[in-house]
């Protein structure tokens, strides 16, 4: 993904991101960690710090976030753009960018921590990896919090005839060798669900799914585009319905609604 059109994207997605998750999740996991001290956070995959700015005023203060991703243009982003002190707690918030590389979990943290978070990740990785976090966070005794990996569910209103012709090529892309190994794709939210729960831990899984509406034209504009990338990767033989496909919605995105469904995880380690 270029550099600018991935900074244009995790710009357009946060508002959708933060709308879409579940609060009682981050109000669950702030019951589970320390007060006393300051609170060690590992965000693996951070991108441009949309995790950050949705989590760390939901979590006791102080608080010391590692922001660990391989992009170090995103990085920059982020730590230009840690909350401000317009959230009471955000003195008390120091902010850690670290470039490494995620297949090397748990190699790739910077230290110890209290809790693992991640955003927009799951989906992108390999069984081995997420088994290789289940492993480190029970082991560990830490909790995670696994937010809005992709589950498979999209529809989009108006429908149009090869909507499910799109479906099945973007869940196919999904499913195919990424970064970290072959993706899970869809499945991530529920393999990570089974992991964590083989090894003790309680997990609650919970939807935040995007309700994309006509307001939401940009966003709408590089999702379908994504998805009409993906689908040519995939369908290249089917290019010329591929292209009508994509051409008939965009010139439909200021009526458009999409949704596309999504699940949060949180994994809390036995404490018997």
């Amino acid at each position: 993904m270029p550099e600018q059109f991935a900074a244009d994207w995790l710009a357009l997605r946060e508002p959708a991101d933060h709308a879409a998750r579940p609060d009682q999740l981050a109000q669950r996991l702030a019951e589970e960690l320390p007060t006393s001290r300051t609170l060690h956070i590992a965000d693996l995959g951070a991108g441009a710090g949309s995790n950050l700015r949705y989590l760390a005023p939901r979590l006791p203060s102080p608080q010391q976030w590692w922001l660990i991703d391989h992009d170090d243009e995103l990085l920059t982003r982020a730590r230009a753009t840690e909350p401000t002190t317009a959230w009471p707690g955000a003195m008390r918030l120091t902010v850690t960018p670290h470039a490494a590389d995620l297949t090397d979990f748990p190699a790739c943290l910077p230290a110890a921590v209290d809790l693992v978070t991640a955003s927009a990740l799951l989906d992108l990785v390999s069984d081995d990896w997420i088994q290789r976090l289940a492993d480190y966070c029970t082991a560990q005794g830490l909790p995670a919090l696994l937010a809005l990996s992709f589950d498979g569910r999209m529809a989009l209103w108006p429908a149009l005839p090869d909507d499910a012709l799109i479906k099945a090529a973007v869940l196919d892309h999904q499913r195919g060798e990424k970064d970290m190994g072959r993706a899970l794709g869809p499945d991530a939210a529920a393999m990570a669900d089974a992991a964590f729960s083989r090894r003790g831990a309680t997990v609650i899984r919970r939807r935040s799914d995007w309700r994309l509406t006509p307001a939401q034209a940009p966003l709408q504009r590089l999702l379908l585009q994504g998805w009409y990338e993906a689908a040519m990767a995939r369908r290249p033989a089917e290019s010329e319905r591929l292209n009508a496909w994509l051409a008939a919605r965009l010139t439909d995105v200021g009526r458009s609604h999409i949704h596309v469904g999504h699940q949060d995880i949180l994994a809390l380690p036995c404490r018997g």
